[in-house]
């Protein structure tokens, strides 16, 4: 189909010029095919921090994409304010008969979509929508009885009985680049500063922006992937595929991740995939339940009654709960914005279930420090060591943040890493530090208490009142 007239295509959290299902859309059908980005004020002014390394990563990918978008033969104009302000005006100022992007399921960006394809409408302009950042959405996976799944397990297996190549196959661009519009008129990149911004520290921590950040870090992983059950779980160890934060903002493609994953086999590859597949499981609950942002999926949990103290709250953001794994954990992602799954788990256990602290205290706290915060993980993931949320932990599973040092980090080198006040302590007992004799302390160069905290709740006390919790808010509902 060739349509003469011209269509915007508008890039959100799809950061790259290649296999991209809008474009793709956009190119295959009009002769003449604009691009454009916002740094949509709505979402920037919410931010507290005006060093905020996810923006600073979405300016650099932005670059980047409109660096490549020239090289094909097109532009990107890059706008700042509303967005559902600036997209209309935008698309009535270039005659648009068609707004093309990639659908979103976050509740508020549902909305905005709502907002803006209505204003196009008004003006004679089409939004159209498409899947891209997940290979099934919404409910295309369903049970028998055609409901949604609620447990990963089935979900999952499902998912792969769907799957087959037309599912993956790449959405192409520069086939039909020739359609790219090079407007002259085109404003230049705005600077990091004048988006209200500031540098970060994304040099220095060697987070790789962009397609081909993104590309370097897929490549270097081809290479691990085969190792990656064995080693994925061990924080002190390059196992982990660290693509989460480039799948978030887009910048390479989900179908050619799973493609790799299928066509490579073994069981490193299929334990990542079985990763890609939970992804989908929590955007898949996000779609159907928005309602998950502030409440729990399972609805009896939401009667739980949780403490409220906030002494305990800052002792867990800022990494002196006195259990070195989860300080270290927490340290880290105070100063780099990542965090390792296994410790996103323990530390979310610990906050619920040690401290007995609301969970969507954690939630919102992640939600401040990641750089690859995704809302639909991110929830999913809370709710899940909760045990609030769907096909969760049992909530009678509770992590003792002691073994779970002892078996994930065994040489305490993670812990030294971003606790440097108990390197001194030996392997066998910097797990649990504050059990050292005098002597011991004295022989590791600190005192506990002093130099490092004590544990700011026992952890066998913690784990009777979190089951008495949990019991109490079943029984309440009868």
């Amino acid at each position: 189909m060739n349509d003469d007239s011209p269509a915007l295509v508008w890039f959100r959290r799809d950061l790259r010029a290649e296999d991209h299902a809008a474009l793709h859309q956009a190119l295959g059908t009009h002769r003449r095919v604009h691009c454009c980005f916002v740094f949509d004020t709505e979402i920037l002014d919410a931010l507290a921090d005006r060093r905020d390394r996810r923006v600073e990563f979405i300016w650099e990918s932005v670059r980047e994409l409109d660096a490549r978008l020239r090289d094909l033969g097109g532009a990107l104009t890059v706008l700042h304010g509303r967005a559902r302000d600036l997209l209309p005006r935008l698309a009535a100022t270039l005659g648009a008969a068609a707004v093309y992007a990639n659908r979103d399921y976050e509740p508020d960006a549902v909305q905005r979509d709502a907002d803006v394809g209505a204003r196009l409408a008004a003006g004679g302009t089409e939004l159209r929508l498409f899947k891209d950042q997940v290979v099934f959405e919404r409910d295309e996976i369903r049970t028998a009885a055609g409901q949604p799944y609620k447990v990963f397990t089935p979900y999952r297996d499902a998912w792969l009985r769907r799957l087959d190549p037309s599912c993956v196959a790449p959405h192409e661009v520069e086939p039909l680049a020739g359609r790219l519009a090079a407007d002259p008129r085109v404003p230049a990149l705005p600077s990091l500063e004048e988006i209200g911004f500031q540098r970060t520290d994304l040099r220095e921590l060697r987070l790789p922006c962009g397609m081909s950040g993104a590309d370097r870090l897929f490549a270097d992983f081809a290479g691990r992937v085969d190792d990656y059950r064995r080693q994925r779980d061990y924080p002190a160890v390059k196992g982990p595929s660290y693509l989460s934060v480039h799948l978030r903002f887009g910048t390479i493609s989900i179908r050619k991740l799973v493609a790799f994953a299928v066509h490579r086999g073994g069981e490193g590859a299929q334990t990542w995939l079985n990763e890609l597949i939970w992804r989908e499981f929590y955007q898949m609950i996000l779609a159907l339940r928005p309602d998950v942002v502030s409440r729990a999926f399972k609805p009896e949990f939401d009667r739980i009654a949780w403490d409220d103290d906030p002494g305990l709250f800052a002792a867990w953001c800022e990494g002196r709960t006195g259990y070195p794994l989860v300080d270290a954990a927490m340290r880290q992602l105070n100063r780099t914005g990542y965090m390792h799954n296994r410790l996103r788990m323990l530390t979310a256990s610990f906050l619920a279930k040690d401290l007995g602290l609301d969970w969507r205290l954690g939630e919102r706290y992640f939600a401040s420090r990641l750089n690859d915060f995704d809302l639909a993980s991110n929830n999913g993931g809370w709710q899940w060591a909760a045990s609030t949320g769907c096909d969760a932990q049992p909530y009678f599973r509770i992590f003792n943040p002691v073994t779970q040092s002892e078996k994930f980090d065994p040489d305490g080198r993670f812990i030294r890493r971003y606790v440097p006040e108990l390197t001194g302590c030996d392997s066998r007992r910097i797990h649990a530090p504050w059990l050292m004799t005098a002597a011991q302390q004295a022989a590791a160069g600190l005192t506990i208490g002093r130099d490092y905290p004590r544990p700011v709740v026992d952890h066998a006390i913690a784990r009777q009142r979190a089951l008495e919790r949990y019991k109490a808010a079943m029984r309440a509902g009868g």
